[in-house]
């Protein structure tokens, strides 16, 4: 018998997330051995009239595929996969798996040619700019040994933060959108942190479920060269299938001209992929009640309530400060004070201490305010 929950949270993504309407091309891009999620999917987009189109993928496959691979190979995966996306409407991106460092002895040359020729054509310029898109992770005993749960409580923890009532937090989001719309300076203090950009003349963009779920962000981007100071990072991140801890970067005129982690060498490396890679395209404060902690899946941990994240990358179309680049690494610092503290000022006012909004306006954010349970 099927979860109930499945079919609620097919609901959420097939209707509010996609929006899939009648003759609609779905893609239900899977990875990992979990199923269940992409059963309770197809009725509903048939339900809507879409017609769902079910692509499975396997990380240890793609690992033997990258490590024997030269750029022409992967040229070749980049058009194949960017004629599928172009008739494309709307993509569902399950991300599941066993092991989240399966590609982590993934030469950097190669992982750069699958950056450069697939990812970045395929999905941050086709799927992200031309498609209704979701992306969400479905539950496992990975996943939950990641955030030290057991498996059973981690999953009751997966529906009860994917489910939720996003419209209620939507309303939440406005005065913080109309904030950073209104702000010049951006101004982060804290332990081995103390950071200046601008954000003038930048939108605000507020998240509410439609392109990720869980949800709980408001984004904008920094003006591309005025990043200036240093900015340490509390929570791992796992990126090309690398964990990386401790990550401080150095930044003089937007540029990061300095980085370190415990792996600098691999992380510099990364930030060497183009030109882009070194300048940040996305800056943003998380705030989801029930994601506390990290547990090395950006899709949670970029949300945690108390957290924001600065972006070395890539700017979204909808927020485009005019960096481009394959990269796009969303980093992720809590603020909370049992993470360390700290403070963010936009334009000298303090509008955030330890994690929490300070100032009446936006104090419908902090957690025991957003009651997305009701």
């Amino acid at each position: 018998m099927q979860d109930p929950r499945l079919s609620q949270l097919a609901k959420v993504l097939v209707h509010h997330s996609c929006r899939v309407k009648k003759g609609d091309n779905v893609l239900i891009d899977v990875f990992g051995p979990d199923h269940d999620l992409v059963r309770a999917l197809i009725p509903e987009i048939r339900a809507a009239g879409g017609y769902p189109f079910v692509q499975l993928h396997n990380h240890a496959l793609i690992r033997a595929m990258l490590l024997d691979t030269d750029e022409e190979h992967m040229k070749r995966l980049g058009e194949i996969g960017l004629y599928q996306m172009k008739r494309m409407d709307c993509y569902i991106g399950i991300r599941g798996g066993q092991n989240i460092i399966e590609l982590s002895d993934v030469p950097s040359d190669h992982m750069k040619w699958y950056m450069e020729h697939f990812n970045h054509p395929v999905h941050t310029e086709q799927r992200v700019k031309h498609t209704r898109w979701v992306v969400l992770r479905y539950p496992n005993p990975s996943m939950a040994q990641l955030a030290n749960m057991s498996t059973e409580a981690f999953e009751d923890f997966y529906f009860r933060v994917c489910t939720l009532d996003y419209g209620r937090m939507a309303k939440a989001m406005e005065p913080l959108v109309k904030r950073m719309e209104q702000a010049k300076e951006v101004r982060i203090v804290g332990p081995g942190t103390d950071l200046t950009f601008s954000i003038e003349g930048m939108p605000a963009i507020p998240c509410y479920g439609q392109c990720n779920i869980p949800d709980g962000e408001v984004y904008t981007a920094p003006v591309r060269n005025s990043v200036n100071g240093t900015i340490t990072f509390n929570t791992p991140t796992v990126y090309h299938g690398v964990n990386f801890e401790n990550v401080r970067l150095r930044f003089v005129d937007g540029k990061i001209v300095e980085a370190t982690a415990n792996d600098t060498k691999r992380l510099n490396e990364i930030l060497d992929t183009d030109e882009g890679a070194r300048y940040i395209g996305e800056f943003s404060l998380g705030f989801h009640p029930h994601i506390r902690h990290p547990m090395k899946d950006i899709l949670f941990d970029e949300k945690i309530d108390g957290s924001f994240h600065f972006t070395p990358g890539s700017a979204y179309e909808d927020c485009d400060n005019g960096n481009r680049s394959a990269i796009h690494w969303d980093m992720v610092c809590i603020q909370r004070e049992d993470y360390g503290g700290g403070e963010i000022y936009f334009d000298g006012e303090l509008i955030r201490k330890n994690g929490r909004f300070v100032v009446p306006d936006l104090e419908p954010l902090n957690p025991e305010n957003l009651d997305i349970s009701a």
